[in-house]
Formats: structure tokens, C-alpha cells, sequence
């Protein structure tokens, strides 16, 4: 399909593009990664540019004919085919640097918008336990008080203790998980935005190799220069030139294969497991399943939270030390849940939006 050396340069080109989607966390250096990719691939292309429309030295021995003096020759030779493809080498070579550019965008966000959204929900998690400290901070200040002037006991206290002692867990368990979560900054641009482009420069790239595969099935050559005799040796050399046309006859029958192969790719693209556009959907199901799993667990907390809600009201003004550390415990509880409630709350509202967003 291409010149030898052009073929090495796909094949590197190829390989590296499997490797990245192979191995997500190459993405982690997106734009160093990119401009480093397309510096060595547009400086391949120019020199394969340079050798196609360079004309190529000629020179040698030559007899004609049997017979015939032997001549010695020296010249030059150009085809017009490899004009042809050095510019279209040079365009292929920006194709594939746009193709990796939007590959690695789109996968990059695919592997780290799970992270992403975490470390956000995280983030939100802490808030709302801080919030909750300081609710319950109140209330326990409130009762030492009434254990100072012996209106409630040391017991009533370390209840409320052993909640602050739960909120400061789940706080450091909170800043563990965020700590060894890794996102790096994503792309505003929805997903499916990133993945369409991918789609486009996949498809142009691949019209850009068929047009310099096309380039094969025809050329003109041509071959100037002078020759001089030299058994016997004559005086002066004389110019020559000479016009050379080439056509392969199966050139219609490869362009159609070509045109079948890049269908096909389009066809591969679509089921390949590693691709972005797979990716994609995997990452949709995964964030449905989150949503499930989310609203299943709301649920579950809001029931609980309402029953809470009704045992609060009967004690609204505990007159007894047993009301009030019966209220108090449920007040300490109602604190864990609105953490818990929130958290869920809070997740199922980032995702739908997320979903809403890129799909």
C-alpha cells in the first residue's frame, strides 16, 4: 500500500493507538502525550514527503543493444505518482494525529469520569458529616450542661460521644477514599461530542489512506540526463529523456476493495471491546447501575428517616430524663441518616445529570 518506510511509520502508528486503548492510564498525560505523538509522526511523514517528490539519481552502464557500443549514463528521474503521494502522505500523517488526538480525549474521560464523579460525591459526603458534626456538637454541649447541673446522666452523654466518635470515622474514611481517587481534569465537552469526533477522524483518516493507496495504481516517470559512449569512446555526450506510463489493470477492482475495507473498519469499530464508542456504552450501563443502586438505597434511608421522624415528634419535649435520652438518640441517628440520605440524594442527582449531559 505504501512506500517501505511509510509502512514502518503505520505500523508504529498502529501499534501505539492499540497500546493506548489497551491501557487506559496512558491517558493520565493527555495534551504532553498528544503533541509528543504528532511531532513524531508529522516529522515521519515529511521525511517520507522529501523522499517521494525528490528526483531520484540515475547513472550506470548500458548497451542498447547487442552490438552496440556500451554507453555510460547519468540522470535524473521523477514520477509523478510520488509528487502525488508526498502531499497525500503529509495529509494522512495529520489525519492520524487528529484520530490519536480525539482517541485519547474520549478515552481519557471514559476511564476517569467514574473517578470523577467519586471524588465529587466525596467531596460533597464531607460537607454534609461536617454539617452534621456541628448539629450534633450542639446537642451534646446542650447536655453537658444538664449532666452539670445533674438534669442528665453521664450514660445520656457517651451515647451522643459514640456518634461523634462515628461521624469522625466516617470523616477520615471519607478523606482516605478521595485521597487515592486520581482525575485528572476532563474535557467540558460531552462525551458523546468527544466520541462523534473520534467517529469523524477515524473515517477521514481512513479516506486519506485509501486516496494514498489509490496512488499505486498509476504513474508517469520521468527519466532525463546524457549518455556517453565509451567502447570505442566518442566525443560529447549526447541528452536523452524518456516518458514512462504506468497503470495496473486491477485498479478499479482495489478501489473497490478499499472502499469495502473502510465499511468493514466502521463495522469493527462498532463491537471492538476497546474502542471509545464501545467504551462508551459500558460506561452508560455502568452509570445506570449506580443510578439503581442509589435509589434503591434512598429509599431504604428515607423509610427509615420518616419512622425516625414520627419516634422525634412523641418526644418533642422531653420532661423526663428518660424522654430526653431516648430523643437524643434519635436525634443522634436522624443526624447519621441525613449524612447517609444526602450522600445517596446527592449521587443520584450528579449522575442523571452526568448521563443527561454526554449521552
Amino acid at each position: 500500500m505504501f512506500p517501505n518506510d511509510w509502512k514502518s511509520v503505520l505500523t508504529v502508528a498502529i501499534f501505539s493507538l492499540s497500546a493506548v486503548v489497551a491501557h487506559p492510564h496512558a491517558y493520565a498525560s493527555d495534551t504532553n502525550d498528544q503533541q509528543a505523538y504528532c511531532a513524531y509522526i508529522m516529522e515521519q511523514s515529511f521525511a517520507q514527503r522529501d523522499l517521494l517528490r525528490t528526483p531520484v539519481a540515475v547513472a550506470g552502464l548500458t548497451q542498447p543493444e547487442t552490438g552496440l557500443p556500451v554507453q555510460l549514463l547519468a540522470g535524473a528521474s521523477v514520477g509523478l505518482s510520488g509528487m502525488r503521494k508526498a502531499g497525500l502522505t503529509t495529509d494522512a500523517a495529520r489525519r492520524e494525529c487528529e484520530l490519536y488526538r480525539s482517541i485519547t480525549g474520549a478515552q481519557q474521560k471514559i476511564q476517569y469520569t467514574l473517578s470523577s464523579l467519586e471524588k465529587e460525591a466525596l467531596g460533597n459526603r464531607l460537607a454534609l458529616i461536617e454539617q452534621a458534626s456541628k448539629s450534633l456538637d450542639a446537642i451534646m454541649e446542650k447536655t453537658l450542661k444538664m449532666v452539670e447541673a445533674q438534669n442528665a446522666t453521664r450514660l445520656m452523654l457517651f451515647s451522643l460521644q459514640t456518634t461523634k466518635i462515628k461521624l469522625d470515622a466516617d470523616r477520615a474514611d471519607t478523606q482516605s477514599k478521595m485521597a487515592v481517587l486520581y482525575a485528572p481534569p476532563l474535557s467540558d465537552r460531552p462525551l458523546k461530542d468527544l466520541v462523534a469526533e473520534k467517529r469523524n477522524s477515524e473515517a477521514h483518516e481512513q479516506k486519506a489512506l485509501a486516496r494514498l493507496s489509490r496512488q499505486n495504481n498509476w504513474d508517469v516517470a520521468l527519466s532525463v540526463g546524457v549518455h556517453q559512449q565509451i567502447d570505442p569512446v566518442a566525443q560529447g555526450a549526447q541528452p536523452y529523456g524518456a516518458v514512462s506510463v504506468n497503470y495496473n489493470f486491477a485498479s478499479r477492482a482495489i478501489d473497490k476493495h478499499l472502499d469495502q475495507a473502510a465499511q468493514a473498519h466502521d463495522e469493527w469499530k462498532k463491537v471492538q471491546e476497546s474502542d471509545v464508542v464501545r467504551g462508551m456504552e459500558v460506561l452508560r450501563q455502568q452509570l445506570a447501575d449506580s443510578i439503581a443502586v442509589q435509589e434503591t438505597k434512598l429509599k431504604s434511608l428515607e423509610q427509615e428517616s420518616t419512622q425516625i421522624d414520627r419516634d422525634l415528634q412523641l418526644v418533642s419535649n422531653p420532661d423526663t430524663s428518660v424522654a430526653l435520652d431516648f430523643h437524643n438518640q434519635l436525634a443522634a441517628a436522624q443526624l447519621l441518616l441525613q449524612v447517609e440520605t444526602g450522600d445517596a440524594s446527592f449521587r443520584i442527582d450528579h449522575l442523571r445529570e452526568y448521563v443527561a449531559k454526554n449521552y
